[in-house]
């Protein structure tokens, strides 16, 4: 599971927070696997700013699900900060912490400059400026106790003294850069699928050319990511789905609408352009949802699917993940095989 702590029209982050918080718990309780939280800036409807902040505190109200970032975006910070902060994290909750990265910025210009603090020079940063990226997860990694270097800072800085266990480093991306450097360095790979912006087949394909055994993997690890939204039946499905459409619409062409309930964003003089809009988000009733994780499956050869559930109301969105969740035991439990080793939670949820 994905979340971003989506703030709805008339909303609040405190709401919003305390909305992923039961999500999480709800994910907790059904046996998903993992149950991540993302990194953005200065985004109204986003209030998960803070990837390390906000898992500390699901930690301290789940039991057993990995919690994780999804992800830091690197270029925004120090690796060494990052590497004590989820240090720390792991130490209080050892085995349940993933630390996924990616490289992209989490904002725009005049954001990035505002979390990263002003160039040398005093001019704003080029947020899409990541040429240090490498270098930098080299660093982070080393932190962490993967050492790839043979000099240089990290071998004189621990992440926290006395280590029993760090958190495993994936690697996040939409493209086939993030897959080829993932592949390279042979770290999990996570594809940001629910971006729906295509390219996983291309990436994944990358990522696996690419691959060189670790002290982290012997083999490829794939994960995808899936806009979804289940309800009891098809139309109900496609109408709790329609905010999210109608947002992502604005995004695609700059206008950063908020999160309007179903009946106004279907009323929004641009609703027919958004539904018309070409989506790869798996919309359905619970037999259709897991079909279409299953299809995914198989086209990419995932080990995981991790989805993404955007709704106006926190109630439709844990309907969503109980019905996905007993839609996918009842597969398993019917003797169906896991769809190209889709790896599954306890409870047999994607």
């Amino acid at each position: 599971m994905l979340d971003l702590a989506t703030v709805s029209e008339g909303g609040t982050s405190a709401q919003a927070l305390a909305d992923t918080t039961e999500l999480a718990r709800a994910a907790d309780r059904l046996g998903y696997e993992r149950f991540w939280v993302a990194e953005h800036h200065n985004i109204d409807t986003v209030a998960s700013t803070s990837p390390a902040v906000l898992i500390a505190h699901l930690a301290a109200h789940t039991k057993r699900i990995k919690l994780g970032s999804g992800g830091v975006m690197l270029p925004n910070h120090s690796p060494a900060v990052i590497a004590e902060q989820f240090a720390m994290l792991e130490a209080l909750h050892p085995g349940r912490i993933d630390l996924g990265v990616g490289r992209a910025p989490g904002s725009d210009r005049i954001s990035a400059a505002a979390v990263r603090g002003p160039a040398e020079d005093g001019s704003v940063p080029d947020p899409w400026q990541v040429d240090d990226f490498p270098s930098h997860l080299l660093d982070l990694m080393a932190y962490l106790g993967d050492v790839r270097m043979t000099d240089g800072p990290p071998l004189e800085f621990q992440a926290t003294p006395q280590a029993t266990s760090m958190p495993p480093v994936l690697l996040l991306g939409s493209s086939g850069y993030s897959a080829q450097l993932a592949g390279y360095l042979g770290l999990p790979f996570a594809f940001a699928h629910h971006f729906d912006g295509g390219g996983v087949l291309g990436a994944v394909d990358l990522y696996r050319q690419r691959f060189q055994p670790s002290m982290a993997l012997d083999e490829p690890y794939v994960m995808v990511s899936a806009g979804l939204v289940t309800a009891a039946d098809s139309e109900t499905a496609r109408y709790h789905a329609a905010p999210s459409l109608l947002r992502r619409l604005g995004i695609r062409t700059g206008r950063f609408w908020p999160l309007l309930p179903p009946d106004e964003a279907m009323a929004h003089p641009e609703w027919q352009h958004a539904a018309a809009m070409p989506t790869n988000a798996i919309v359905g009733d619970p037999d259709e949802a897991v079909a279409g994780l299953e299809a995914l499956a198989v086209a990419t050869g995932a080990h995981e699917l991790m989805v993404h559930t955007s709704t106006y109301g926190l109630a439709e969105r844990i309907t969503s993940l109980e019905l996905l969740a007993d839609a996918w035991s009842q597969r398993t439990s019917n003797g169906a095989a896991d769809a190209a080793g889709t790896a599954a939670a306890p409870a047999g949820t994607p």
